[in-house]
């Protein structure tokens, strides 16, 4: 069965401020050093850490390593007073969060300039093994239609500055102000690819492939797909939902299409950041404007062969039905804070890594 891994990036926040703040001395290289079922890293800020499963073939296996790592974070945040969030954005920020000490970080924080200053900014990622470099490639064209979707589905960053931003994923506004952000071309081959990127390197618009920003790119470390279009989830139940769908995605060969155009695409993704599952964004098997939930609907038709293959169906269904009901970690995190201020959001945000019971 084919492999998946995630990777989700969390904020260490203050748990009534909510504003991020620099883990306490030795917090990461203590979890570092712990290599059970996944790993824990270093982000790119001082507030920030990154949670990796190891690949994995089925949804549970995924679910119980985020679930421990998550419950190993959210101990030793709360060692230190904070909450380590799941979500794309803090609440609020002081933009005073420090760079990471590494030479690469060093890097990319010289390239970035002021945008550092408040680029706090947590995703969700999942690799997706496919070793032929060609397959790769047509894999990536297949998963660049569903993006917008996919991302109207798990927008969870409502928040910027303290007030609500009217924004689904606030991340993804943030993310766009990077040259190769959003939406990738489509490629002829391999060779396309790599030329591309290349000369995105040649002009200094990125350091090196692994700052690319696209919503799903060839990962540069890996023989994998990876779809980066996620903003960071509340639960190991929601990153899950997403990683497979993401596989399904990846692996259905024979798709309908519809060409949006990368203007299309892009603009899709603005309203799937601005409106989640509320919005009108392309329907890429017919090039058609369709709302977000008629899109979702196709996509889980043209894919359900392959989720039946991989047992993850079930699941999938479950999470559609979960996200009716309640709603995307946008829509949970603004009426938790209607609801409760941020006593209420703090809650929401501290459940989603509980610290495992003793």
């Amino acid at each position: 069965m084919t492999r998946f891994g995630i990777e989700e990036e969390f904020l260490f926040v203050d748990a009534h401020s909510l504003t991020p703040v620099t883990l306490a001395a030795g917090t990461r290289e203590r979890i570092t050093r712990l290599r059970t079922g996944g790993e824990v890293t270093k982000e790119y800020l001082t507030s920030q850490i990154e949670c990796l499963t190891e690949p994995v073939s089925t949804a549970t296996d995924a679910e119980t390593q985020s679930t421990h790592l998550r419950g190993l974070i959210g101990w030793h945040a709360r060692e230190q007073s904070a909450i380590a969030a799941g979500t794309g954005t803090p609440f609020a920020t002081t933009r005073s969060s420090a760079v990471s000490p590494s030479a690469h970080y060093d890097d990319v924080a010289s390239w970035l300039g002021h945008l550092t200053r408040d680029h706090e900014v947590n995703g969700l990622h999942v690799h997706v093994e496919v070793l032929d470099d060609e397959e790769r490639v047509r894999a990536l064209n297949r998963v660049r239609g569903w993006l917008p979707v996919l991302l109207a589905l798990t927008g969870n960053s409502p928040f910027a500055g303290g007030r609500d931003s009217s924004f689904s994923s606030w991340r993804s506004i943030l993310i766009r102000r990077l040259p190769g952000s959003w939406s990738p071309p489509r490629f002829r081959d391999f060779d396309d690819y790599r030329t591309q990127v290349e000369r995105l390197v040649d002009l200094r618009a990125i350091t090196d492939p692994a700052a690319l920003s696209w919503a799903a790119r060839i990962s540069d470390r890996f023989p994998t797909v990876e779809l980066r279009v996620f903003d960071a989830q509340l639960t190991a139940e929601d990153a899950v939902f997403a990683a497979v769908l993401s596989r399904a995605i990846v692996l259905t060969d024979e798709q309908p299409h519809g060409d949006a155009g990368i203007d299309g695409l892009d603009a899709s993704l603005w309203t799937a950041a601005r409106h989640g599952m509320d919005a009108r964004i392309i329907d890429p098997t017919t090039g058609a404007v369709a709302a977000a939930w008629a899109v979702a609907d196709r996509m889980l038709a043209v894919i359900a062969s392959t989720l039946r293959d991989l047992g993850d169906d079930e699941r999938v269904r479950e999470g559609i039905a979960r996200l009716r009901a309640v709603g995307t970690g946008a829509d949970r995190q603004r009426r938790a804070l209607d609801r409760g201020g941020t006593p209420m959001l703090a809650r929401l945000l501290a459940a989603g890594t509980p610290a495992p019971v003793a």
